[in-house]
């Protein structure tokens, strides 16, 4: 008989498929990847409807199917019919953690909170049997998917949160109900959904908004002022340079690789920039909370690889890459930027892609760069993308509409013997010109 999906009755559903759903613990919206007993989340998207696969999926070894608005399938009795698949599966993740007896810890930020994520979950995985976000994975769907990856045994979790407009952090940490929460920072992106940067700074607050009415604690950068001044009547454990932080570390060096003091211990990390050191601080805070022993915290950020072109070296056998191309805001450019002045060489060669999702202040803000770039004295900057392009007119540097026409120029004017670094939106596509360089 057809589950029916009645709002008055969501939780008497949500309670069935929950049921179903602790047959395995497992659960995927890809028709594709299937497993004995898992539930399958038929979602519709632009280019694609889950729900085409939705009969197939219920006459086979699954648990349960949720799909969205398709009265036109035939009834069966693993079916339930619901009114918004997303919100069911987000209902089910809250469901699901309100179940769980294990600390969660939320993490958000304008910069570093993937990194962040995986530095934590190294640490941490040293002691304790845990559960973090895959990737970046951090939306109304990575969210709740990361709750119900949590099976019996796990021990920790760790949610990486993303915010794309207002209200986002306040829906996912209702969601997670995260137990510890931190900010990494707060920065200038996604500007156009946010309507600025004060907007900004009110959706990330919202993760310390949650903790504070629940009486949690929060991990806080003792050198950013901003973060302490929303921290302040939170309970809270701090990190950083100063004396008055609760776990104080200091920069060795990033030349290009960030090495680090804390404690009497030296640590060598395989990350480039300096603006890694509060990811590795926040790390260490949260390792040190959670009783790791401090040689294993140690280990654990020095053996830390990051990959998908987040701050990573790439010797080409021509040049030495930074390859940081994964995600561009004023903010990151701003730090790469200045990262690369104190680490390059004479010979050296920056490649910038547009910055998205900047609205009415985008024509400023890559002026601003491009200022950025002339006090820094760079000569050889190849500028890539249609926001770059409107504005680069007046520079001596080289701009090109998209990575395709650079990627041409390289092929007809080869560079070598450059430290060169790549740094843009995913969205423009640099990681292509890898073979170039």
């Amino acid at each position: 008989m057809r589950n029916e999906y009645d709002r008055n009755n969501s939780m008497n559903t949500i309670e069935k498929i929950y049921e179903l759903y602790k047959k395995a613990y497992t659960i995927t919206t890809d028709s594709r990847n299937i497993t004995e007993g898992c539930v399958f989340v038929a979602l519709k998207g632009e280019h694609f409807d889950g729900n085409d696969f939705a009969l197939k999926v219920a006459e086979d070894s699954i648990a349960a199917c949720v799909i969205a608005d398709r009265q036109d399938l035939p009834k069966h009795e693993k079916l339930f019919v619901v009114e918004d698949s997303l919100k069911a599966l987000q209902e089910l993740a809250k469901y699901h953690r309100e179940k769980l007896g294990l600390p969660i810890i939320g993490i958000t930020g304008t910069n570093g909170k993937t990194t962040t994520k995986e530095l934590i979950s190294a640490v941490l995985s040293k002691k304790y049997n845990i559960v973090f976000t895959q990737g970046n994975f951090n939306n109304q769907l990575g969210v709740p998917l990361t709750v119900l990856r949590i099976k019996p045994g796990t021990e920790l979790a760790v949610v990486e949160m993303g915010a794309s407009h207002p209200g986002d952090i306040d829906e996912l940490t209702n969601i997670g109900e995260p137990d510890y929460g931190i900010i990494t920072n707060i920065g200038r992106a996604h500007l156009r959904d946010f309507g600025g940067y004060e907007g900004v700074v009110k959706t990330k607050n919202e993760m310390y908004q949650y903790i504070a009415a629940h009486n949690k604690l929060v991990f806080v950068n003792h050198d950013n002022e901003l973060l302490m001044s929303l921290a302040r009547d939170i309970n809270k454990v701090t990190y950083g340079t100063s004396s008055g932080a609760d776990i104080q570390g200091k920069m060795l060096s990033a030349n290009p690789y960030l090495s680090v003091e804390w404690n009497g211990h030296k640590i060598g990390t395989q990350l480039v920039g300096d603006y890694n050191f509060e990811n590795v601080m926040a790390a260490i805070c949260v390792g040190t909370y959670f009783k790791v022993d401090a040689n294993n915290i140690v280990e654990a950020l020095s053996s830390y690889c990051p990959t998908n072109n987040r701050s990573q070296v790439i010797e080409t056998g021509k040049n030495r890459v930074v390859m940081d191309a994964y995600n561009a805001n004023p903010t990151s450019m701003n730090f790469s930027i200045k990262n690369f002045r104190n680490i390059c060489k004479n010979d050296n060669l920056l490649i910038l892609g547009d910055m998205r999702e900047l609205g009415n202040e985008s024509e400023q803000e890559h002026k601003t760069i491009i200022e950025l770039l002339k006090e820094l004295k760079f000569k050889n900057v190849f500028l890539v993308g249609s926001e770059f392009s409107k504005v680069s007119g007046s520079s001596e540097f080289s701009s090109f509409n998209d990575v395709e026409e650079l990627a041409q120029y390289l092929q007809q004017h080869p560079v070598s013997g450059f430290d060169i670094l790549v740094k843009g939106s995913n969205s423009v596509h640099l990681n292509k010109i890898i073979d170039s360089l």
